[in-house]
């Protein structure tokens, strides 16, 4: 290098600079400037401390370096930082801001970013599909993940599909999920080449895992001649070049990548490390900068980048000072910006000790900054600029003027680290590189091949309807799944054990064939629906085909905890609750008719489902009803009904109705409170409290609760029961009542009357 001319005196105080304050002051404003982002007031106070100090200060100069890089004048932050490395030799972690500033204006010159895709993806933004409704069946059967084409689609328990290699590239532990059979049946029909080409792709990655690069180049070598040009297999094969050590074709296959796609940041990883190879270090570092223009927040490339620039910028020629002795070096370095911070107050510097005095050697100081000052000031100056400014351009495509501004571009901010290991990009960009489309001609539209037999039941042998897919990747429709289930916890078709999905109840449809068939089949779908909607409303009727429970005697107003084990009455249950009525019959069983002639109505109030797939259903009974006729559905009772109510009482009659309501009700009150205390207990554990009386007989028109609560409690034959509940005149019940408690009131008496007797014979 040409030996530098003496520079010239200081320049004369800017805004913002009082050259009358004390160094350390101008020191912290500059700070703060710096961390309020004003980097221009920053580097101007900054450079007029370093402009009076007798002695450079490294320290300072990168200070310096930091907020010229952040204002965009990178000749002049470059100059600073040359002047950092003749006073001690500059550390890659050292020049973080002039890489973040040199990546940013290569971004500026002409690289600028779409929102929200620092991955380079055409079309994809980060985390969402590729494909936005309404969209070619391409792009609809595309991994979310990955947004190349299906490969090996696995279907989540949430319902998404991705491609088995990104399932098992991904952060948490892959489920013991298999292939979505239906979706990969569609993929090979509509995409062979592309299958092909994917399941080649996939054994050269196994055979790269397994550390055998020859075979794998002969995989990508075969794959290749199917998708010539696809950038995903170029750098799979650029990358086995790199672990052969063949620098050039790995440099040409990265190079056809990073023209396909430019904004793509594995590209020009994989090229700088070719570059890297072949010893072209300049070259290097541009793609370096490349990758942090298309992702600044990546660390593990910034670090990278920092070390090819050190031996760019700053090769240990230049690092002059670093021939000093560790000691001197740190004594020199740690010592003149107090000394001459302190002197401003007319105070002396701090020894290394940290005592007031001069240095142990002031001499040796001098000596050394007399032959270093002039050349550090000739930097921080700005007096070699021109030849840093083609330094510059010989890596940058068109030279940063010294005044650009500070620019973030808005997209590029938010962007996160998401890999920050060594030596790897990040996962999104290393698995998200755009596929070409292959065999767009394929002899027809792919959309012309899809029929309903591609989703296809095979259960019900019709099309899919709220498609669920079980671990096994076989898909049902979810009401078929269901009832299969209520039998037995295997899949219908491999018999694999579904246990685990009973127990969770996590029947999400699969979003990507439901999308499918809405594009591809609507019409089928519209029939399908209209089916199922006609079912709905059939199940849905209260008078015919009511759903009937045969089991045991229900009463209005009266709970009913039922255990719902048998697969036919979970069907009944689970479609009780579908089609929103939540009611269904109970009624007695006839050893001729099958079904007792009356029944009450019950209303679900909660289910229950345990792992099994039993439940146990809270249900309390409403009104009560005569069954006209019945059949079978599914394996349940089914019934045409009409409800009853009890007949209006008016004038003398309703009177004689209302006293005897009332004597009665206190009739049950005393048989109740005459119990023994245990079966008390057990009546209101499983009956609740006996209901209050009403001031109004007839407000309801199955009658008083406290009445069907008290014949739900009293030991009577299920015949008696039934014969109550046909009664359609409360005046009979209530009657029919008082008749059972005396009766049983006197046999209570009776034995109670022998017990005693029985003790005084005693």
């Amino acid at each position: 290098m040409s030996p530098e001319p003496v520079p010239p005196p200081p320049p004369p105080p800017r805004p913002g600079c009082d050259q009358g304050e004390p160094l350390a002051t101008r020191i912290d404003k500059g700070d703060e400037a710096f961390r309020a982002g004003q980097y221009e007031t920053a580097a101007e106070l900054f450079r007029s401390v370093l402009a009076g100090l007798a002695q450079p200060e490294r320290g300072l100069c990168l200070r310096l370096g930091d907020a010229l890089a952040r204002a965009g004048r990178l000749p002049e932050a470059l100059g600073a930082f040359r002047g950092a490395a003749r006073l001690g030799a500059l550390r890659p972690e050292e020049l973080g801001e002039l890489a973040g500033g040199l990546a940013r204006a290569l971004g500026q010159s002409g690289r600028r970013l779409p929102a929200g895709n620092p991955g380079g993806v055409p079309g994809a933004s980060s985390g969402e599909p590729a494909a936005s409704a309404p969209a070619a069946l391409r792009d609809l059967l595309r991994c979310p993940r990955c947004h190349w084409l299906l490969h090996e689609p696995v279907t989540l328990s949430n319902g998404l599909t991705v491609c088995r290699r990104c399932l098992e590239l991904g952060p948490a532990r892959p489920q013991a999920r298999r292939v979505n059979v239906v979706l990969s049946g569609l993929l090979e029909k509509c995409f062979p080449d592309e299958g092909r080409v994917r399941r080649l792709a996939g054994q050269a990655r196994g055979l790269q895992r397994q550390q055998q690069p020859e075979a794998a180049l002969l995989r990508c070598h075969q794959a290749l001649e199917l998708a010539p040009g696809d950038n995903s297999l170029l750098l799979l094969r650029a990358e086995l070049y790199l672990t052969m050590n063949n620098y050039e074709p790995a440099l040409q296959d990265a190079n056809a990548v990073c023209q396909n796609a430019p904004l793509l940041t594995k590209g020009h990883h994989v090229k700088a490390q070719a570059l890297s190879g072949l010893g072209r270090t300049k070259e290097v570092l541009k793609e370096f900068l490349y990758c942090l223009a298309l992702n600044p927040e990546c660390n593990s490339v910034k670090k990278e980048a920092q070390k090819v620039m050190c031996e760019v910028f700053f090769p240990a020629s230049e690092n002059v000072y670093q021939n000093l002795t560790p000691s001197t070096q740190s004594g020199l370095l740690t010592t003149t910006l107090k000394a001459q911070c302190h002197s401003e107050g007319n105070t002396q510097p701090l020894d290394e000790d940290g005592e007031a005095g001069s240095s142990q050697n002031p001499s040796e100081n001098s000596d050394v900054f007399r032959g270093t000052r002039s050349s550090v000031l000739y930097f921080l100056l700005g007096l070699h600029q021109e030849e840093d400014k083609a330094v510059l351009e010989s890596i940058l495509p068109i030279a940063p003027s010294a005044g650009l501004k500070r620019q973030f571009p808005g997209d590029l901010e938010d962007e996160k680290d998401l890999n920050d290991s060594p030596g790897k990009i990040p996962k999104k960009e290393a698995d998200s590189s755009p596929q070409r489309d292959m065999n767009s001609d394929l002899g027809g539209s792919p959309e012309l091949l899809i029929d309903v037999t591609d989703f296809e039941c095979a259960l019900c042998m019709r099309l899919l309807f709220e498609p669920v897919t079980t671990p096994c990747g076989h898909t049902f429709c979810l009401k078929c799944l269901e009832r299969c289930l209520d039998h037995a916890p295997h899949c219908p078709l491999c018999k694999e054990e579904l246990s685990e999905l009973l127990a969770s109840r996590n029947f999400n449809t699969t979003i990507m064939a439901e999308e499918l068939i809405f594009r591809y089949l609507s019409e089928e779908l519209s029939d399908r629906k209209r089916i199922y909607d006609e079912e709905m409303t059939e199940l849905s009727n209260l008078t015919r085909d009511v759903p009937i429970f045969v089991c045991a005697m229900a009463f209005p107003t009266v709970p009913c905890p039922l255990h719902v084990f048998e697969p036919r009455y979970r069907l009944m249950i689970r479609r009780c609750m579908e089609t929103g009525t939540k009611r269904f019959g109970m009624c007695l069983s006839t050893e001729h008719a099958g079904l007792s002639e009356y029944g009450c109505m019950l209303e679900i109030k909660d289910v229950r489902t345990f792992p099994d797939g039993s439940s146990v259903v809270d249900a309390i009974g409403i009104s009560r009803f005569r069954v006209l006729s019945h059949r079978h559905r599914d394996g349940y009772n089914t019934a045409d009904i009409e409800y009853l109510e009890d007949e209006k009482m008016e004038g003398p009659e309703y009177e004689e109705l209302t006293s005897l309501h009332d004597s009665v009700y206190q009739q049950s009150v005393t048989w109740f409170t005459s119990l023994p205390d245990h079966m008390r207990e057990q009546i209101l554990s499983h009956f609740g409290l006996m209901p209050d009386r009403e001031p109004e007989p007839q407000s309801n028109p199955s009658g008083p609760a406290w009445s069907w609560w008290i014949l739900a409690v009293l030991p009577l034959e299920r015949k008696a029961q039934l014969a109550i509940l046909g009664m359609t005149l409360l005046k009979e019940r209530l009657l029919a009542i008082r008749r059972i408690l005396v009766i049983i009131t006197r046999k209570m008496n009776s034995r109670q009357e022998l017990v005693n007797s029985r003790q005084r014979n005693n």
